[in-house]
């Protein structure tokens, strides 16, 4: 297991919502750290020297110490907790941590995907003359049947891959923030208000992810 003495460094707005993903799970983690506002308004992802990290100028970016800076907020998640995590967050036994992985894995490819560009972007990041009424609310309907996966597993269990909290639900729990607080109509889904109330009561959710996004808005 890697040393949590090095420090961590993380390049990107507290806004960015992959940034906000992997802020979480650094404070999870209880890694010692720093975050500099890089992307958007700040600027700064075109630079040589970002670009000599991350080509696609985007964040974020993380150095851990001296090894490879890293980009994509899945790969970032998984080295973090591969290095420094344990069982039940992210086990080491592959099998073991296979149910963190494919739920963490339909969080960011399909949960993720369906929310964030059809709705946040539609209703927080289009000015409201510009916004399609019947666009947004087919996407709102199509996200649903998605949150509908997660509501079986959530009345079933207490987080998304089990009864622990674990990395897929940071990567799902991320999302529903925003989820729960853009003006839009949502169907009911108790088993995961609640779950979402529990996730409201960590620390770190409340420090990384529960910002506003202001700065966003068209």
């Amino acid at each position: 297991m890697a040393s949590k003495d090095a420090m961590i460094t993380v390049y990107g707005r507290a806004t960015s919502s992959n940034v906000q993903a992997v802020m979480w799970a650094i404070a999870e983690l209880g890694l010692d750290h720093e975050r500099l506002d890089y992307g958007g308004r700040h600027g700064g992802t075109d630079t040589p020297e970002f670009l000599a990290m991350n080509p696609n100028g985007l964040v974020p970016v993380v150095r851990d110490g001296d090894h490879v800076p890293m980009f994509e907020a899945g790969a970032i998640m998984r080295t973090l907790a591969t290095a420094y995590g344990s069982a039940p967050f992210w086990p080491a036994e592959p099998y073991e941590r296979a149910p963190v992985d494919m739920w963490a894995e339909w969080a960011k490819t399909t949960a993720c995907a369906a929310f964030t560009g059809p709705i946040f972007w539609a209703v927080v990041r289009t000015p409201k003359e510009k916004q399609d009424p019947g666009a947004i609310a087919r996407a709102v309907e199509r996200f649903d049947r998605v949150l509908a996966i997660a509501e079986d597993r959530l009345s079933k269990n207490r987080y998304l891959a089990g009864d622990d909290f674990t990395m897929a639900d940071i990567q799902f729990g991320h999302i529903l923030y925003r989820y729960f607080d853009i003006d839009i109509t949502r169907p009911s889904r108790p088993a995961l208000e609640a779950y979402y109330e529990r996730l409201t009561e960590r620390p770190a959710y409340r420090d990384h992810v529960m910002v506003s996004y202001d700065e966003l808005k068209a």
